[in-house]
């Protein structure tokens, strides 16, 4: 008799815990020998015989981490002082993420991440919710000791030699903790081996709180190149380096850019960065604007295509790293941006600045803005689909909310996420915000400033609250879930108490869809030393560099005076560059010295001082410097304190600027009218201008070649004819010039923007549509158009110009 109530107590255990059996409730069934074989025929009914096989699973320690490799199933990671026990279920080990000893829908791999997120997102506490929806502000490793990015390590500062700069912030902790935040935006890192540490303590601290959410790491790219770096074809790097994304452009091959992509994806994913904050698909329709180099040029076509490529190679993993749909160990979320498109700020103006805020549609032309999203980042050709996250933009999208005619940032704006994202284009990702965008607004011309456009005089609550209701889902820079929560808690007054937690969910299973399908959940670990032969690798810095060369546009080349023949002379003269101030207030003073590296030039050519011993002189210069298009001083003599931005050297006076502005309105101001006719301005680094005609005049007709580096459209009419030849490039190491000159490689690289042939026609462009200014027109008859580009032969005419032609 004791035998069988013994037996009947584990058959009803067993049938009431059908799905939870693990080592320990083996091992009570294993004690009771008598009835080993009544308990077995039990386990064989329910499909559970595993339980009485020996584990299939097998486990290693890494270090700081164990590692549990699963035959036929997932490889998980996990801290031995998280508090997280591993679950044997049919032999395979799962992560016992919330530690209650049950393998909960969330914790099991073999579910979509579909039905892990949404079983997660209801267990979920209100707080635990509003912490998904933050999104850190800059994460440095280490912590600076003071300015935008500072932090401390146990009250102190960091001090080299003395702290750890793999170990967490105090401020990292809180978030983390009493936050419930899960996504942290890294920007620079000591060395990949410091990320790599950094990440795994990371981890190991989010897996001991509450559900175990991994944290979802992101990086802005930093891919971008360090002039004047040497390329060592055996050497690696801190990290491979590519052409900015007008520089991706330029080669006008979209498979590059994949390539591009799964190179980096592999190196975020060995830094613990599971989000990119890119592709930037805006078309640049405004060519003064300063965030053009950022973006794929001012073609919709084309920056389709690149959107589409770029999203492709981060999110798809391949082979052994590819678990279902295209997603994996190998993907890195897509965050596309910015909807609906932040290219055609009025007068060129950013929108991270107040003076800035407007985004203007004077050609009717916003749904040409759509094409590089609806066409190509929400239609990839990848099992992936889809950028699992999109960024709105900061500005206001002017008179373009045609069902509530409202005038707000565009992620306050529920026409543009909900009615015009979310329903016509059925986009069900992530919607995240830039930046700081519920702070307060107390500057017209600072960077750091709270970007609340448009609904400047709403509480910070209210604006929590509008965006929600909006259909945004995550809140970008900020690290305090409290606005968060007293939104919900007036939503629930005005809703009601289950609409809200509906709405909350809903955010909740989107945010968590994109950290189940990147594999954090079962292994957030990393092998330093992987991490190390992986980021910046000879292969990854081989490919990087061979797209730079890729990425050099030659616009000008009069009697083929390019390529340079070995042996000769070349005069390299220096350049000023006059003292600056960056966008966080640091300044660099000016200076006069060598562009380029001499000892790199004499790889190549033979080297003088004297232009009268020189075959040539090669001249190294920048674009025309922009500005805000905003001065206090100008407001203190009596002006609206708006300002030109001028794309050419020589100082410049707006007499064909439109008479007032389209849009206006700021509570820091007294008019709506932010027009700047008739007002003038000056041009930092005009003495580039001045140093290529000095030098024509040095060189006494002999040949003078201009190697120029631009972020924008530039007006050439007061450099080009005293150029013999004018390579442009985007953005790349100095080597791959000195390659191109040398002939070593021919140029390829078309333009992906018009090349404006003054700035009168700069001003009557209309801000929101492309290939509408009259272009430079050289003395070869060339004009520098949209897709115009030479090689070694004459004008590249070939099926990329007639793929993405005008």
């Amino acid at each position: 008799m004791p035998q069988f109530c013994e037996t009947y107590f584990i058959l009803t255990y067993l049938l009431m815990h059908k799905h939870t059996i693990n080592t320990t409730s083996k091992n009570v069934i294993y004690r009771c020998a008598p009835i080993k074989a009544v308990a077995a025929l039990a386990l064989l009914l329910l499909g559970q015989t595993a339980a009485f096989s020996q584990k299939k699973w097998s486990e290693t320690t890494k270090g700081t981490y164990n590692l549990v490799s699963n035959p036929g199933g997932q490889t998980l990671g996990y801290s031995p002082t998280s508090g997280v026990k591993i679950l044997t279920i049919k032999g395979q080990a799962f992560k016992d993420l919330n530690k209650n000893g049950t393998l909960e829908p969330f914790e099991d791999w073999r579910l979509t991440y579909d039905q892990r997120a949404k079983d997660l997102a209801g267990r979920l506490t209100i707080e635990e919710i509003a912490g998904l929806m933050l999104y850190s502000a800059h994460q440095s490793l280490p912590a600076r000791s003071t300015g935008y990015f500072a932090g401390t390590y146990k009250g102190k500062s960091f001090t080299a030699g003395e702290t750890d700069p793999s170990d967490l912030t105090d401020q990292q902790m809180k978030f983390l903790k009493e936050d419930n935040l899960r996504h942290v935006l890294i920007t620079t890192v000591q060395s990949p081996e410091i990320a790599a540490q950094w990440n795994n303590k990371l981890q190991a601290y989010c897996e001991s709180l509450g559900n175990g959410i991994p944290a979802n790491n992101s990086s802005d790219p930093r891919h971008g190149t360090r002039a004047k770096a040497e390329y060592d074809a055996a050497a690696g790097g801190e990290i491979s380096m590519w052409p900015s994304s007008l520089g991706m452009a330029a080669t006008f091959n979209p498979a590059l850019i994949q390539q591009f992509g799964q190179i980096a994806a592999d190196e975020y994913r060995a830094l613990g960065i599971t989000t990119a904050l890119s592709p930037q698909v805006d078309i640049a329709t405004e060519p003064r604007w300063s965030r053009f180099n950022g973006t794929f040029g001012e073609s919709p076509a084309l920056s389709a295509a690149m959107g589409q490529a770029y999203c492709d190679g981060f999110q798809t993993s391949l082979g052994k790293k590819a678990v279902r749909n295209g997603w994996g160990l190998g993907s890195v979320n897509a965050m596309v941006k910015h909807w609906p498109g932040g290219g055609s700020g009025e007068g060129g103006r950013d929108a991270h600045y107040g003076c800035g805020k407007f985004a203007v549609y004077p050609g009717n032309n916003f749904n040409a803005h759509l094409i590089p999203f609806i066409n190509g980042a929400f239609k990839l050709k990848g099992k992936t689909k889809s950028a699992s996250a999109v960024m709105p933009y900061y500005t206001i999208s002017w008179n373009q909310d045609t069902k509530n005619g409202e005038n707000v940032g565009n992620s306050y704006n529920k026409y543009l996420i909900t009615d015009l994202l979310r329903q016509k284009y059925q986009y069900d990702g992530v919607v995240c915000t830039d930046w700081g965008i519920t702070g307060e607004h107390k500057h017209l011309d600072q960077f750091l400033d709270g970007r609340s456009w448009g609904v400047e005089n709403l509480t910070e609550v209210d604006r929590h609250y509008k965006i929600l209701m909006a259909g945004v889902d995550q809140f970008g820079g900020n690290n305090n879930a409290k606005p968060i929560i007293e939104a919900y808690q007036k939503g629930v007054k005005e809703l009601g108490e289950t609409a809200m937690r509906a709405r909350m969910e809903q955010s909740a299973v989107r945010l968590l869809r994109n950290i189940f399908q990147v594999g954090v959940f079962e292994n957030p670990y990393l092998d330093p030393a992987v991490t190390k032969s992986t980021v910046g690798k000879p292969a990854y810095m081989k490919a990087g560099y061979e797209t730079q060369l890729k990425s050099v546009v030659m616009v000008k080349n009069s009697q083929k005076t390019l390529p340079i023949a070995a042996q000769k002379t070349v005069y390299v003269p220096k350049r000023f560059v006059p003292a600056s101030r960056n966008f966080l207030g640091m300044e660099t003073p000016s200076s006069t010295d060598y562009p380029v590296s001499l000892d790199l030039v004499k790889k190549y050519f033979k080297v003088t001082d004297n232009p009268d011993e020189a075959d040539y002189a090669l001249v190294f210069i920048q674009n025309p410097a922009n500005t805000i298009g905003y001065n206090k001083e100008d407001l203190a003599k009596g002006g609206n304190g708006y300002l030109p931005i001028s794309l050419q050297y020589g100082d410049y006076t707006a007499t064909d600027a439109r008479e007032k502005s389209i849009a206006g309105g700021d509570p820091l101001e007294k008019s709506a009218d932010r027009g700047y006719k008739n007002k003038s301005i000056k041009t930092a680094n005009s003495t580039d201008a001045q140093l290529v005609q000095d030098t024509k005049a040095k060189m006494k007709g002999k040949p003078v070649i201009v190697s120029v580096t631009t972020t924008n459209p530039m007006v050439f009419s007061e450099i080009e004819k005293e150029a013999s030849a004018i390579l442009v490039n985007f953005g790349v190491q100095d080597q791959a010039i000195f390659d191109l000159l040398a002939g070593k490689v021919e140029p390829s690289a078309l333009l992906p923007m018009q090349m404006p042939a003054n700035m009168s026609t700069v001003e009557k462009q209309a801000e929101d549509v492309p290939y509408d200014m009259e272009c430079h027109k050289d003395t070869d008859g060339h004009r520098y158009d949209f897709g115009f580009g030479m090689n070694w032969k004459g004008v590249i005419k070939d099926a990329r110009v007639m793929r993405y032609k005008r």
